[in-house]
């Protein structure tokens, strides 16, 4: 592995380039686009760059700052440890470049709005709400990633998405939380499956369920006791419509919100209520605190318009 910039006999070797003097936000914007697409190529394409101009300015960029900030894995470029510390730094810096050009100009928001959500949210709350967000503001790109609870509460804590919609507000200070939507939460069994009105009832079922990291999943483990976790049997999948297909054939039991079960087919499924404490969520909007985009701040304008935003 080497570094772009080749140290030992480079033009530039003894003399000194000040950071401040030598990097600006192009250098941060070709230096990301490298990292995030592995390679200069790429990175040349999506800048519409010719490749040697973005060789010659990352190799400038590391012997300004004196350090390397990628090594070469077979094909692929990979950050170094402190090419991973600068791109934290410069994904934040470029941002707050847009946002200081969208509040000085007077625009609407643009660029790109990086949002996470739940698979059940995905399917149930966003249709319809990103197809406003995307008529009322044209200018901003939404990136949407979904995943589990605890999977999109690290990613906006490590600035990998803008915001997210969870399960569960965070009690970490440096995240903000709007209250959004009311959820119920239905355990789901087939329809040849007893009633079930205690986990005694269902002892001999497994859970069918997403990852470790799933909020709903954690909320079902506490409804049925940490006797019974000792001897759990749990089916892990990361798609709702493959949940229902196996609860239906009687493969086991999950834990939905009705919201989705409304829009995917629940043909076959029989649900049991369980007591308020399990039963009732709502979700939250997250992003970090005092770090809200001119995007962010659209978007919870349009969930808070009266008659949208349903939790208080």
């Amino acid at each position: 592995m080497f570094s772009i910039c080749e140290q030992a006999g480079s033009a530039n070797a003894g003399s000194h380039v000040s950071w401040q003097d030598d990097m600006d936000l192009s250098d941060l914007l070709i230096f990301k686009t490298v990292a995030e697409e592995g390679g200069i190529l790429r990175a040349a394409r999506k800048l519409h760059r010719v490749q040697s101009n973005v060789t010659t300015r990352i190799k400038q960029l590391e012997t300004s700052i004196g350090a390397q900030l990628f090594f070469r894995d077979r094909q692929r470029l990979v950050l170094s440890p402190r090419g991973e510390s600068l791109l934290a730094y410069a994904d934040k810096l470029l941002r707050l470049a847009d946002e200081a050009r969208t509040v000085v100009s007077g625009q609407s928001p643009s660029g790109a709005l990086r949002l996470g959500a739940l698979e059940s949210t995905s399917a149930s709350r966003l249709p319809l709400l990103l197809a406003k967000f995307h008529d009322t503001y044209p200018k901003v790109r939404v990136e949407l990633q979904t995943g589990t609870n605890d999977a999109l509460t690290a990613a906006v804590r490590e600035r990998r998405l803008d915001a997210a919609f969870v399960a569960e507000a965070p009690s970490d200070s440096t995240l903000a939380a709007l209250p959004l939507f009311r959820e119920r939460l239905v355990l789901v069994s087939s329809l040849r499956h007893p009633p079930v009105t205690c986990p005694r009832d269902v002892k001999d079922d497994s859970i069918i369920a997403f990852p470790n990291g799933c909020a709903y999943r954690r909320i079902l483990e506490r409804w049925l006791g940490r006797n019974k976790l000792a001897t759990l049997r749990v089916l892990e999948l990361s798609s709702y419509h493959a949940i229902v297909v196996c609860v239906a054939s009687g493969t086991g039991i999950a834990l939905l919100p009705e919201s989705v079960l409304d829009v995917v087919s629940s043909e076959g499924l029989a649900r049991h209520p369980l007591p308020a404490v399990f039963a009732n969520i709502i979700t939250p909007l997250i992003w970090r605190a005092k770090e809200a985009s001119p995007a962010i701040t659209a978007l919870q304008g349009l969930l808070t318009k009266p008659g949208r935003r349903v939790a208080g």
